[in-house]
């Protein structure tokens, strides 16, 4: 199936962090995801209204409505991750916002696509305790899924989507690998041409490190990343304050060499 209006709804991994900087500007999976279309298709129109730090309900009421005007007919929803690691997280509360938008969206008539999550505690030790919410997340999501049509991406089974080179240092979000793969999942899901299983194939093996640097990096995480987050959490703040879609209406894509 050839797709012509392509639309990106979400949160930070959406929007592209990781993979780029807000000086350059943010490439991520979706714009990646709108390259590979491009070539298949050079009229593609792709809009990404994707803000980093927004919780699935805000990218329901923010994003939905633009998106449903933009009359896709491939729409991707990448949302829950800043909801699964606050306090309080009810896992049928959130994907049931989700399924708002795999509704809306499928019922325009959009392929919709969306994603499970990896175990985030064998990115982040810290997170171990997460795994119970991100396996009720997963379930949910797949459930939501089926309802409405939609395709998911499922990256909980794939033991390389939790290789530290998967991620960037913060290990909040995809490393520029992390989102290609991601990107190239994707594409291989949908069946585009010229796309392949070759996502899935593991990465090279990596030297264990010893308990030594494996304890300065946790330590310098913690204090790199972890500790700011939690202290903007409680000052109430968000790292999307303030900001707006990167690229909120539709508009032909040029593919960036990699």
């Amino acid at each position: 199936m050839t797709y012509t209006r392509y639309v990106a709804l979400g949160d930070s991994q959406t929007e592209g962090l990781g993979d780029g900087d807000d000086l350059r500007g943010h490439r991520g999976w979706a714009d990646r995801l709108a390259e590979h279309l491009a070539r298949c298709e050079p009229g593609l129109l792709y809009a990404n209204l994707a803000v980093r730090g927004r919780l699935a309900a805000e990218v329901r009421d923010e994003q939905l409505a633009p998106a449903l005007a933009l009359r896709p007919d491939l729409a991707t929803v990448m949302a829950g991750m800043n909801d699964l690691i606050r306090p309080g997280f009810d896992a049928a509360k959130v994907v049931g916002v989700l399924e708002e938008m795999f509704a809306a969206l499928s019922g325009a008539g959009a392929r919709v696509v969306t994603v499970t999550f990896p175990d985030l505690g064998k990115i982040a030790p810290a997170a171990r305790p997460l795994l119970p919410r991100v396996l009720a997340y997963n379930a949910h999501v797949r459930a939501a899924a089926a309802r409405h049509g939609v395709t998911v991406v499922d990256t909980f089974p794939y033991a390389f989507f939790t290789d530290a080179r998967m991620w960037s240092t913060d290990r909040l979000h995809a490393s520029p690998l992390g989102h290609a793969r991601f990107a190239a999942a994707v594409a291989h899901t949908l069946g585009l041409p010229d796309s392949d299983d070759t996502w899935t194939l593991p990465l090279p093996p990596l030297p264990r490190p010893t308990v030594w640097r494996a304890a300065v990096t946790e330590a310098r995480w913690l204090a790199g990343f972890a500790a700011p987050w939690i202290h903007r959490r409680l000052r109430g703040l968000s790292s999307g304050d303030g900001r707006t879609a990167k690229r909120p209406t539709l508009s032909p894509v040029v593919p960036v060499p990699d």
